[in-house]
This record gives C-alpha cells, sequence and structure tokens, in this order.
C-alpha cells in the first residue's frame, strides 16, 4: 500500500478482513489487540520511513497456534528495539504481543534495503477469538 493519508485506515480494513478468515471475532479482544498493532506499525511506517519507503506490505498469516503480522518497508535504518520510555509506539507493540505469549522483532530485508517488523502473537482459545 502507499505510504499516504489514509494508509492505516486501509491497513486496517484489509487486516480485519483477514482475521475474519482466520475465524478470528471482529471486536474481540484479540482482534482490536491486532489491529491496535497493525495501526501502530503502519503509523510507523508513515511518520519514520516514508521518505525512503513509497510504500509499505502488511501481511498477516496463522500457523502451529500462532498469528503472525509482519509490516515491511524500504527504510534502510532499523529502529533499535526499545528498552525503556523512549520508541513509545513500538514498546506498547511489545506490551500487546506480550500479552498473548508473543513477541516483537525486527528482521532487515534479506535483498535491499529495507526490514520487516514481525510480531507474533499466540492464538487464544478459539471461544476468546
Amino acid at each position: 500500500m502507499p505510504t499516504e493519508p489514509g494508509c492505516v485506515a486501509l491497513a486496517r480494513r484489509t487486516t480485519a478482513a483477514r482475521l475474519l478468515e482466520l475465524g478470528i471475532t471482529p471486536r474481540s479482544a484479540f482482534a482490536d489487540t491486532v489491529l491496535l498493532v497493525v495501526s501502530e506499525l503502519v503509523t510507523n511506517v508513515l511518520r519514520h520511513a516514508s521518505d525512503h519507503s513509497p510504500a509499505a506490505e502488511v501481511g498477516v498469516t496463522a500457523g502451529a497456534g500462532r498469528l503472525v503480522v509482519g509490516v515491511a518497508d524500504r527504510d534502510p535504518r532499523v529502529p533499535a528495539l526499545p528498552a525503556g520510555g523512549t520508541g513509545r509506539g513500538l514498546l506498547t507493540v511489545g506490551e500487546l504481543a506480550a500479552r498473548y505469549d508473543g513477541e516483537l522483532s525486527i528482521q532487515p530485508a534479506a535483498h535491499g534495503p529495507g526490514k520487516t517488523v514481525l510480531v507474533r502473537f499466540a492464538m487464544p482459545d478459539p471461544r476468546l477469538r
């Protein structure tokens, strides 16, 4: 998706549709958490990487009891994962992932400039999705 105004709303809509395909109940606590994470990550691309990355990719996959959200951009700068008060957005994302026995990681692109921010969640019991 282009990194321009409206991309956060587009990312939320497409992610919500994907979650529904995966059997995750709309407006459940888990779905809301995943959508908040996507919003934060795409906002970060828009605010901090759009000068190097005219587009971003958002992916949502599930398997083996895990849900993985990935947001990729072409900005070669890889932020350090925050340990404290700075980088509040990524800190929040990490805390949200931890609520579902998950984790946050950042990987440089395998080919060319860029990075992918990955957030892994343990899928909750189907009754809580």
